[in-house]
This record gives structure tokens, sequence and C-alpha cells, in this order.
């Protein structure tokens, strides 16, 4: 060791002694005079400045793993994320905590008197942590008993509360907790000015009712933004920051009040206001104007959720600019759609006109009889997909734990057209009741442009949130235009006459499907017991009747079920699933010839897309539900509102369809919609569809500006009508549509899309068109004859047998 180094260090344990000697000899004294007291003093003081190293250390480990001072800069204020429909309205808003931000220079200076008045008098004094509050806590609270004396928390340590919420440790979760709340106190002090620490306060503090912030406090209590508050309101929402539940001005008046004239009481001690004026604010009596604000409240439930999760599957991949994932619930996201209201509630009171009435009919229909749905097994498929099943599954409970818990009649509100009931039920009686209501789904969306106009996928939302115009159901006669287009595309004349036979198929191998030939071996013969070969197919038409021959309008204007089997058995059935993926349903299919009857699932999301390829000549445009994203600062993230559209077919292709769809309309099974509703004064195509047995009913149709689909049935395949009559689509589905497009074309507010004409068809389609629909078997016309020469003969045996001849 160097010479000089050690001399310096020698002088300096030199000083040391002499230090400590001046401190040593009085406690040799003391030690000497009170031996037995002396070792007390130093084990207490001993063990005092282990605790304070202790409580040093703890403080600097717990400072690291506390956000710095640049991290705290960039916190953002949980915002709620706001959706938007296509004429300018606020539809609903996503959030985990419903807030709204409002900048300090928006804020009444009563609205932050009130607050440092009440939580924080020394807050422009202090640097976080007001060292003086806590000496009078530790004076009056814990040594003279008085809880009057309020807390020492500071709003900056308040406010590190409410960004870090505290955490659970296993040992000394108090004490870290509060050094946690210093140490981010004190950097949020370094962070921003004390304005900002205030703004970002009053836009995180939770108030009554879980709404969090100033502002939407404001809106649910007094139907005001927090700008337009007057003084003694600031006041009532400062003082419930104390107890938010014992304080709730909506349940307990009287409390609010008494804590608001505290918080006033607190102002004029801390001379934010004159006697005179706190004389008159104490007398104010209280003024609420309660508007409660909830997540599922507003235009378009189902459509709104349907959004969410296309917005989170599109921000995805998509990072904010520091790193992180976008969250739709606390991002303040703009998200604008393609909805509009106007058409949404036309939709909705549609649905609630038909819907109202065919469940009173369907109630009447099994009146007296077994329900179907209602045995046991379908009870406890629909128990185990209730929110109450999933709860107490995940609360441990057994199979016969919960349902022993169905079982108990409880008090609950359920479900009627005639608004929510009351009532004394078991909750496995509510899943029966619920399980037999009929639901629908409706969709309206612009055939150029995509656009979705309107969306109901329920009947009702709080009740039930399953969405049916996502839902995939058997599609009925309703797909039946795809096999019709896909046959146009193959070269089918639409005026060649199909013979309207019925037919055995037989699958030969897997999809090896033809007419059955008795002479044909089969290499995997497939029998029941009975002798019934399960290879064999035999469609049949609805209405029983066969014979003669239909052209492909006839057919299709009809529903023939044999003139549709026929033309898969010739196309193929890939042609088929190519058509059915050219028109715009993209859900996976079974390759099999059933579904020329609509035996496939599909939602009516895919199956109003075919529709609106024909109605726009044959372009296909991907439905639009969003047209852009923005952020908080109202950066574009995504736009969609130019989706450029794909040529799916020919123009003449998709008049040669509307042609045959109008005759739908006109003359089949959609005929009603004019000489029933009334709509013999606009152009429309459309179709019908009925599943088997007539478990789902549907129709889709469209004018020359808007096409909409129905779906109606049950959410179960087993709640169904026993009979043709009400099961078909015409009668279940086609109503909403019939009672929506009265209400569209009426009202002026819908200009845009009434009016208008069909692409004209050219002379040449007219001329491939120009056909009889249906031409008789010969049989027909050897029978039809020979009734007509039978009627002839009658005719003159009658006269001969008048005076005169019957002259």
């Amino acid at each position: 060791m160097p010479v000089s180094f050690k001399s310096q260090w020698n002088a300096v344990r030199e000083r040391f002694r002499t230090a400590t000697s001046v401190v040593a000899a009085p406690w040799r004294r003391f030690q000497t005079r009170w031996p037995r007291f002396s070792r007390w003093v130093f084990r207490f003081g001993m063990a005092g400045f282990i605790g304070i190293g202790l409580l040093f250390l703890l403080y600097f480990s717990v400072s690291l793993t506390v956000p710095t001072v640049k991290e705290l800069k960039a916190v953002q204020t949980q915002v709620a994320s706001d959706i938007y429909s296509a004429d300018s309205v606020l539809l609903g808003r996503y959030f985990k905590q419903y807030r709204t931000v409002v900048p300090y220079e928006d804020l009444p200076q009563h609205v932050i008197d009130a607050l440092v008045a009440t939580e924080d008098a020394r807050f422009f004094q202090h640097k976080g942590v007001d060292y003086i509050a806590w000496g009078r806590v530790l004076f009056r609270t814990v040594l003279q008993g008085d809880k009057s004396g309020g807390g020492g928390s500071t709003i900056s340590q308040q406010l590190a509360k409410n960004l870090l919420p505290r955490r659970e440790f296993r040992f000394f979760a108090l004490i870290i907790n509060k050094l946690r709340e210093v140490v981010i106190a004190r950097r949020l002090e370094r962070a921003y000015e004390k304005e900002g620490i205030l703004s970002l306060y009053l836009n995180t503090v939770p108030f009554p009712e879980n709404v969090y912030g100033i502002d939407v406090a404001a809106r649910r209590f007094f139907s005001k933004p927090a700008s337009a508050l007057l003084p003694e309101e600031s006041a009532l929402l400062i003082g419930t920051l104390r107890a938010t539940t014992h304080y709730n001005p909506a349940k307990f008046p009287d409390r609010a009040i008494e804590r608001r004239n505290v918080v006033l009481g607190q102002m004029l001690k801390n001379e934010y206001l004159d006697q005179a004026r706190y004389d008159t604010l104490v007398a104010v009596p209280l003024q609420l104007q309660y508007n409660p604000i909830m997540r599922n409240e507003g235009v378009a439930p189902y459509f709104r959720e349907f959004v969410r999760q296309e917005v989170e599957r599109l921000l995805k991949d998509r990072l904010k600019p520091n790193g992180e994932a976008y969250d739709l619930d606390t991002d303040g996201l703009k998200i604008y759609t393609t909805l509009h209201t106007g058409m949404q509630r036309i939709a909705e009171e549609a649905v609630e006109e038909h819907m109202k009435a065919m469940q009173k009919t369907f109630d009447e229909h099994w009146r007296g009889s077994t329900m179907p749905w209602s045995d046991m097994n379908t009870i406890r498929m629909s128990m185990r997909n209730s929110l109450r099943y999933t709860r107490l599954k995940s609360q441990g409970l057994s199979e016969e734990q919960i349902e022993a818990v169905f079982r108990e009649k409880v008090t609950m509100t359920i479900f009627s057209w005639d608004g929510p009931k009351e009532v004394e039920m078991s909750p496995l009686d509510s899943v029966r009741y619920h399980l037999g209501m009929l639901q629908v789904g409706f969709l309206a969306v612009e055939p150029y442009t995509g656009y979705i106009r309107a969306w109901v996928g329920g009947i009702n939302y709080d009740y039930f949130q399953f969405d049916h115009v996502r839902a995939r159901r058997q599609a009925g006669s309703v797909f039946k235009p795809v096999v019709y287009m896909a046959a146009m595309q193959a070269g089918v004349p639409p005026c060649e006459q199909i013979p309207n036979q019925l037919r055995v198929y037989h699958e030969y191998a897997k999809g090896d499907w033809a007419i059955k030939d008795w002479r044909r071996d089969d290499p995997e013969p497939n029998f029941r017991p009975d002798g019934t070969d399960m290879d064999d197919w035999i469609p049949q038409n609805s209405d029983g009747i066969y014979g003669g021959s239909y052209s492909m309008e006839g057919a299709l204007t009809n529903s023939v079920n044999t003139i549709s089997v026929s033309l898969i058995m010739r196309l193929g059935v890939q042609a088929v699933l190519g058509m059915a993926g050219n028109l715009g349903i993209t859900g996976t299919l079974p390759a099999e010839p059933s579904i020329a009857l609509g035996s496939a699932e599909v939602s009516l999301l895919e199956m109003i897309q075919p529709f609106t390829v024909f109605a726009s000549e044959g372009r296909h445009v991907p439905p639009v539900f969003i047209t852009r994203i923005e952020d908080y600062k109202g950066e574009v993230l995504a736009d969609f509102a130019n989706t450029q559209p794909r040529q799916a077919i020919s123009s003449e292709q998709a008049a040669m369809m509307t042609k045959m769809l109008q005759s739908v309309a006109i003359y089949g099974t959609a005929s009603r919609i004019r000489w029933r509703y009334g709509h013999h004064d606009i152009p429309l195509a459309g179709k019908t569809g009925t599943s088997q047995n007539h478990a789902d009913g549907w129709f889709i149709g469209y004018t020359p500006k808007i096409v909409a689909g129905v779906w109606v049935g049950g959410d179960s395949p087993l709640v169904r009508f026993r009979n043709f009559e009400n099961g078909q689509g015409a009668a279940s589905a086609l109503p909403v549509w019939a009672f929506f497009m009265q209400r569209l074309k009426k009202d002026p507010a819908f200009a845009q899309w009434q009016g208008g004409e069909f692409q004209p068809l050219s002379p040449e389609i007219n001329r491939q068109l120009n056909c009889a629909f249906r031409i008789p078997s010969e049989e027909e016309l050897l029978a039809d004859s020979l009734a007509r020469d039978s009627l002839l003969l009658l005719d003159e045996l009658l006269l001969d047998e008048l005076p005169d001849g019957g002259r």
C-alpha cells in the first residue's frame, strides 16, 4: 500500500476516534450510573438503527419495482372506446372502467378547490408526501384516538394507488404498499406539474356506482359534463370520494347532502368560499338528474358486440408507438361503422311487430301438448350453456350440486313480449321457458357498397346474447339460387325443360352419387336389419306432386326440389360449392348433393351474400361493418371505406337471376309479400327457405337499393312448428321483411334507399327467358283432355234435357 494513502487512512481513523470519544465519555458515565437502564437503551437504539436501515433498504428495493419518472410521463388515462353509426350517432362504448378525459383547463375552478380543500389542503406546498399530515395522523389518530383528523395520504399518493393498485404480498403488505405509493407519488411530482396531477387524478378516481372520472360522474348524477357543474354539485361529487357507496346520492341523498356540506365547510375554512357564499350553497337542496350509463344499453347491441370482436381481430397485430398492443377497453379508440340508426330502428320495430304475434301463435300451437325440447337432455344441454352454470362450475361445484342449485326456486326476472316479468321460478324452469322462445336474425345490406345498415341478432340482448345473424343453421330452399346460378354458368339453357321426376339416388362410393341402377353392383352395401338401403336418397317435393317438366325460372318460382337435385347431379357437387364460394359463402359446406335442398348450415351473414351479388349486377363486395378506426388523437389506424368490388358473375347472369327471383315474389312461394303485405308497388325479388321439420324459416329479398335477410327459428332445432303452414319461411320469416319494407318505403328519411329499377333485360335475355314455366306430362295432357271431353258431353246432356234444347 502506498505510504501516502496509509498516512491518510491513519488520519481518518484518528479523527473518527476523536469524534466518538466525545460521545463515548458521556455514554460511559451513563452506563456507570444506570447500568440496567443503559442496556435497554442500547438495545432499543440498535433495534431502531437496524430498523431504519432495513426501512431504507426496503425503500430502495421498492423503488426498483415501480415505474420510472419517464414511464410515468407516458401514462395514459384509461379511456372508453366509442363506436359511431354512419349517421353520426354514438352507438355505445367499450370499457373496463367507463371514463372520459377532461383537460385541466376545462375543469371548473370550484372542482379543484373542493378537491384540494377536502383531500389535501397542503397540495401546492409539498412534493408528493405531506410529512406534517403524517405527524397529525400520528398524534391525533394514533395517540389520541381521534379519527376525525383524516388520513395522511396526499392527492399524489391517492393517484399512485389509482394508477397502480395495491398488490398482495406474503409479509408486510401494508408497509410495502405504502412505500410503493410514496415512491410513485414523489416520482409523479417530478413527472407532472401540479395541474397535471390534479387532472390525472380527477379523470381516474372512482365515484359511486363504479363510474370513473369526474366527467362520467357528472353525466351520471347531473346529466351534464364536468365543465358545466355548479359549485354545490362539485362539492357533492368530491364528497363521495371518502366512501363512494355510503355517500351515493342516488341511494342515500341525506348522507350525500351532509357530506357535501362538510366539503363546503372545508372550502370555507381554506378560504375558497366566503361566509355569504357558503351560507347560500349549504341551503341548496339536492337536485339530481340521474342518468345511468350501462354497457349494453343503446342501439344495436348484437352489432356492437360483433364490431368489438372485429376490431380486436383487426388490431391484433398492430402495436402502439410504445410497442404495446391496442386495448379496445382502455385506449379511447373511435370506431366509425356503416350502421344507420334509423334503419336499425325500423328493423327492430318490424322484428317486434311480427315476433310478438308469432310467439303467441307458437304458444297456442303447443298448448296442451308435450314439447319436444322439454326433455331433460335438451334442458341440461341448454343449462350447461348458461352463464349461471359457468359461474357455478368455476366455483368448483359438482354436476349434482349445480343441478340442485338449478332446481331451487328463486326470484328472478324473465323475458316476455309484454315487458320483463319478476317471477319465482327455478333456474332450470327458466332455461326451459326461455328455450321455448322463437328467435330471429335480421340483416340489411347495401348491395353496391356492402355496407351493413341494420343488424338484429335476436329478440332481446339482455336475455339472449347469442347472435343469430352469425349462427349457422340449415338454409333450406333459400340456397337454391346458388345451384341455379351454377347451372347458368355451366351453360344450362334457362328454358330447358327439366323433368319433375321422383327418383332414387344411390351413393356407390364416397361422393359417387348417381340415379340408382339396380343392375349396378355396390362395392360397400349398407343395409338396415329391415332391409332399408342406407345409401339410397329419395328427394321429394314439399307438395308431393310430380310429373311434367319445368324451366329453371318455373322450378325456382315454385321451389321444386326434384329439379334442384337434378341440376346438382348434372353439374357435380364441386361446381355448386365453387359457385357458393364465388358468391361470398365462405364457410365450409359438405360435399353432398343434398346441399341443393339447403341441408348445409350457413349463417344469415353468409347467405345474404349471393343476393347482394344478384342485386349489384354481378359484383361482390364483402360485407363492410367498419369504415375507419382512429386512435384517441384522431390518427387513422385503419380505413375500410373504399372496398373494391369483384365481378363474381356477369351482369347478364345477375339480371337473369333477378328476373327469376322476381317471379318467386309475384307467382311463387313469396307471393304473399305482394297480395298480403301490399308490396306490389315496388320492384322486388327474393327467395323463401324452410329447413327439415320446419325448424328454420328464411326469406332474403331485395329491391334495387337494399338487400335484407331474415331467419326465424328456435335456439334448438327442436323448437319448431309441427305444420308447414306456420313453419314455412313465407309465414315465419317473410313478414319481418315485409314490415321492415313498409316502414322503409314510406319514410322520407330513407329516400336514398327508395325507388330505382332493376337492371333492364336485353332483348336476347328476354328471348332466353321467354318460355313456359311448366309443361304438363303426356298423362296430364291426356287426363286434362278427357276431363274437358267429359265436361263437354255433360254440358250437351244437360242442354238436351232443357225445354226446346236449351234455346
